[in-house]
């Protein structure tokens, strides 16, 4: 009766079903996995919040595919802050960055066509290309002390289906950027097989690190055609306004956009109040930015400090809201976060959750609160 596109099998797997037992119990359970910042104890500022949503321009409807001007305006403004000329015409508001990813899966590719996604990182891109009829192929993040992209792997994942390859800046949960060097060979690999960059900066303004190598944005002057994508969700801890955006660059991004207008006019998702409401709460969003830049580098500090001389090892963080340790493989990675959590009440996720190609590595947020996330490590590092 269903379409083949719903054809997932998702069993409840133990470390949920513990976790709901646990909870069902009344089990004060700390949880190292939280990502949502407005549960996170922030402190937000409510009154100028709320009032952005007040303006009587939220009440008419003026449907405008691309996004209201002044809100677009408001995002070319977020880049040009940094320096970036990037004008409100190369803007295409979403509302959000998985519907940006929507879109763009629409654009570029026919059914059966295939993205190229890298592994280790965020498991949404297979659900999301399959609502589209699009194939998922991942190439490799490779670990030596940092983060890269095995090129060789990624060149060797491209096929006559290939219609674009997702780079994850900085990535979740690695919270690795990409380099200078990385991003020339990118680009250059896109050219020769015609392919577009699609370039998830959810986090990009959470670098943890210095390092004049870094890339923060793909947005700008582009060999390639472009598509930079971010939202409020995390550049000001407001997921639940749903607005996000793209920025379109390089080579055909004039017809990539009125065709993307042609795919947001079948839809028009992003609601008036958010819309009116993006500059204020862009303007406003730099003491919530600056509590998680504290929060996680904070965490980061003490997590470093806390596994020195232990047996797990902290790999190398450069930036977004996660850390990713390595642990002994004397058990699985299911069976170390079942032991935590079922003897120590403390919950993180395993490695494969995120497509770690060899175990075993446990993530923990580091948005988690100070006083939960230390508590939680000690009890983490003290099984280990």
């Amino acid at each position: 009766m269903f379409s083949s596109r719903l054809n997932w099998s998702l069993p409840r797997n133990r470390l949920s079903a513990l976790l709901a037992e646990k909870r069902q119990a009344g089990a004060r359970v700390l949880d190292l996995t939280e990502s949502n910042p407005t549960r996170a104890g922030l402190e937000y500022p409510q009154a100028e919040i709320l009032a952005s949503l007040t303006d009587e321009r939220a009440l008419r409807y003026d449907p405008s595919p691309g996004g209201l001007r002044a809100a677009r305006e408001a995002v070319a403004g977020y880049y040009r802050a940094e320096g970036l000329s990037i004008g409100p015409a190369r803007v295409l508001l979403t509302a959000s960055t998985s519907e940006a990813y929507a879109y763009l899966f629409k654009l570029l590719a026919n059914p059966g066509d295939e993205i190229l996604a890298p592994r280790p990182s965020y498991p949404l891109f297979e659900f999301l290309a399959g609502l589209e009829s699009v194939r998922i192929r991942q190439y490799p993040l490779r670990y030596d002390g940092v983060w890269h992209v095995d090129f060789e792997a990624l060149e060797q994942s491209i096929t006559s289906r290939t219609r674009a390859i997702v780079a994850v800046n900085p990535n979740n949960p690695t919270g690795s950027f990409l380099k200078r060097a990385e991003l020339e060979r990118l680009e250059a690999l896109a050219v020769r097989h015609n392919l577009a960059i699609l370039s998830d900066e959810v986090f990009r303004d959470y670098a943890l690190v210095e390092d004049a190598e870094r890339v923060s944005t793909l947005a700008g002057q582009r060999q390639a055609l472009t598509f930079s994508m971010s939202g409020l969700s995390k550049i000001a801890g407001m997921p639940q306004m749903k607005a996000g955006w793209m920025v379109a660059s390089g080579p055909g991004s004039d017809e990539a956009l009125e065709a993307l207008e042609l795919i947001a006019d079948t839809y028009l998702s992003v609601s008036t109040p958010v819309q009116v409401a993006l500059p204020r709460l862009l303007a406003i969003s730099g003491g919530i930015l600056e509590q998680i830049r504290q929060r996680t580098a904070a965490n980061l500090v003490h997590l470093r400090q806390a596994t020195r001389n232990s047996a797990a090892t902290l790999l190398r963080v450069e930036g977004g809201w996660y850390a990713v340790l390595q642990i002994p493989r004397t058990r699985t990675e299911e069976e170390w976060t079942l032991k935590l959590l079922g003897e120590c009440e403390v919950l993180v996720q395993p490695g494969f959750f995120y497509d770690f190609e060899s175990e075993a590595f446990l993530v923990l947020s580091l948005l988690t609160g100070p006083a939960t996330f230390a508590e939680g490590v000690a009890r983490v590092l003290s099984v280990i």
